[in-house]
């Protein structure tokens, strides 16, 4: 029984890598509507890097149509899993009010969790300040809540 079990897992988690390494090829090629399907698919799996990708999809309305909302509710399943990168834009999506209320503890909160994991924090970090020296006023926003 253990054993179909661990079995049956491991074939879901291999789907789940399988249609996130094409949707994520396919959105780096920027073909939003091809890559869009199996994002979701993968997300709907659980799949914390699909998750993130899906969200940037409704924030950006790549391959289907921009909805606040819904990429935030999709940063966060993936933000809850620990991926810096969709704490990052939880972190945002509380900065700004965009698809959820506005809310700078809690912006705060979520930003220092992105900037302080140990595989990608110091790369978000690094990239926050370079956006904040090539004018971005969100980044310069989000640094000032850290006190960086």
């Amino acid at each position: 029984m253990m054993l179909m079990l661990a079995l049956g897992l491991s074939a879901f988690a291999q789907s789940a890598d399988k249609l996130y390494d094409e949707g994520k090829k396919l959105y780096d090629e920027e073909n939003y509507t091809a890559a869009f399907p199996k994002l979701k698919s993968a997300a709907e799996k659980g799949h914390k890097k699909a998750q993130y990708r899906l969200g940037r999809c409704y924030d950006k309305g790549r391959g289907t149509e921009e909805n606040n909302t819904t990429a935030y509710q999709w940063y966060m399943k993936s933000a809850e899993q620990g991926y810096a990168k969709a704490q990052l834009q939880v972190g945002k999506c509380y900065m700004k009010g965009k698809g959820v209320a506005a809310d700078k503890e809690t912006a705060r909160k979520w930003l220092k969790k992105a900037v302080s994991d140990k595989k990608n924090g110091a790369k978000i970090l690094k990239k926050l300040r370079q956006e904040k020296a090539d004018g971005d006023k969100d980044a310069r926003k989000m640094l000032e809540l850290l006190g960086k």
